[in-house]
């Protein structure tokens, strides 16, 4: 996949088309830049794996909706989300009604808690499979950035054997990219790592 040029004359990986002004925005101010606060990577995980056979643009197109959902992602209160909670939520078209990813979000935040008290925070896990530095990956074009990796299968992995779902390697890889554990910026997007 080529680079994009914005409107703004911009070369990015993806988004900076008319009308997607948004996605440019998520682009230069998110995507790749480390995130160290727990409520930012509970969201991301799953916003990650709402995407699941779906556009990531679908997805950040109702971020919205899920913050006003699921509490801000409070991860404490969406734990605490009763069945009758959940059940109201596949109703709301300001998210992605699909049964399994609504519950597997409560089901997440549990596991995310049990992870945050084992380790003291969500954060100090999953950078410390990578040593607390981002991987720099510096590919050539968007469509030599890895699915899948090593790292993502062994932390997709683990999050399924405390518990979690929607957290396969590919979706894992994608939030790793997210978060900036792992930044596969292209060369000559405007926020290409010097």
């Amino acid at each position: 996949m080529a680079l994009v040029t914005g409107s703004d004359g911009k070369a990015r990986c993806f988004g900076g088309q008319p009308g997607k002004e948004f996605y440019a925005d998520y682009h230069d101010n998110e995507w790749g830049i480390p995130v160290h606060d727990d409520q930012q990577l509970f969201e991301m995980l799953i916003l990650e794996g709402a995407q699941a056979g779906l556009s990531w643009e679908t997805v950040l197109r109702k971020r919205e909706g899920y913050r006003a959902a699921f509490h801000g992602f409070d991860v404490a209160r969406v734990a605490a989300m009763s069945d009758a909670e959940l059940e109201v939520l596949r109703e709301d078209e300001g998210i992605i009604r699909n049964r399994l990813k609504i519950y597997s979000t409560r089901k997440n935040a549990i596991a995310f808690i049990a992870m945050q008290d084992e380790f003291g925070s969500f954060d100090a896990w999953l950078w410390d499979h990578v040593d607390g530095e981002p991987i720099v990956n510096r590919p050539r074009s968007f469509a030599d950035a890895p699915a899948a990796t090593p790292l993502s299968d062994t932390i997709s992995k683990a999050l399924k054997k405390r518990g979690m779902s929607f957290v396969g390697s590919t979706i894992i890889y994608a939030y790793l990219q997210a978060t900036g554990v792992v930044n596969d910026h292209v060369q000559g997007c405007c926020c290409y790592p010097d």
